[in-house]
């Protein structure tokens, strides 16, 4: 039976057999009452294993293992680069989001502040989105269709599931689109930050 483990591009967590390239956390999610979204405003993603350690999928005590297709997805989720185990992917995102953002180069905290801002609705816990120029999108992004959440890639969009990417659909040329990915995190794509993806993004 599936672990309700996976994350989708709308930050939802559900259960799917199918294993993702990426994982990470939001802090303690288990051991209580009911599941949480998140305890903590650290949404990182880490590498499935690190130094020959692999993160107990329910240990107790410990930060809950989260998983993602790629990180296209996570960053659509509010995830960020975990700074220790990812550290040059950290390093690259932060860069993009200072060049995007301007001023000085922020800490960690500092970015998870903004990012939880961003991604979560306050009092209510839901997804935030924002409308933008579906063609002024830059690659990468997430956006919400009417069957589901789909990445901005050239001139396609590339419909997502849990295993994998659809078959590529026509780029609309006009018109607006929900965005799923966090307002600054499509900023620092926009800036030139390169997630890593799935191979059947084709990439």
């Amino acid at each position: 039976m599936a672990l309700c483990n996976r994350v989708t591009p709308e930050g939802a967590i559900i259960a799917d057999p199918a294993r993702g390239l990426l994982t990470g956390n939001r802090g303690i999610l288990h051991g209580g009452p009911r599941p949480r979204l998140w305890r903590n405003r650290a949404w990182i993603t880490c590498r499935l294993a690190f130094r020959g350690h692999r993160q107990p999928l329910q240990a107790t005590g410990t930060w809950t293992p989260l998983f993602f297709l790629d990180e296209a997805v996570a960053l659509s989720a509010g995830h960020r680069p975990c700074a220790l185990c990812r550290r040059e992917a950290w390093e690259r995102f932060r860069t993009a989001w200072t060049d995007a953002a301007g001023g000085p180069v922020p800490r960690a905290a500092e970015i998870d502040g903004a990012l939880h801002a961003a991604r979560i609705v306050p009092r209510r816990g839901t997804k935030v989105t924002f409308a933008a120029g579906i063609a002024d999108l830059p690659d990468f992004a997430f956006l919400r269709t009417d069957d589901g959440p789909a990445m901005v890639f050239g001139k396609s969009l590339l419909p997502w599931t849990p295993a994998g990417y659809g078959a590529p659909l026509p780029r609309p040329a006009h018109g607006e689109a929900e965005v799923l990915t966090p307002r600054p995190t499509v900023e620092a794509l926009r800036a030139g930050y390169h997630p890593f993806l799935h191979p059947s993004a084709g990439a």
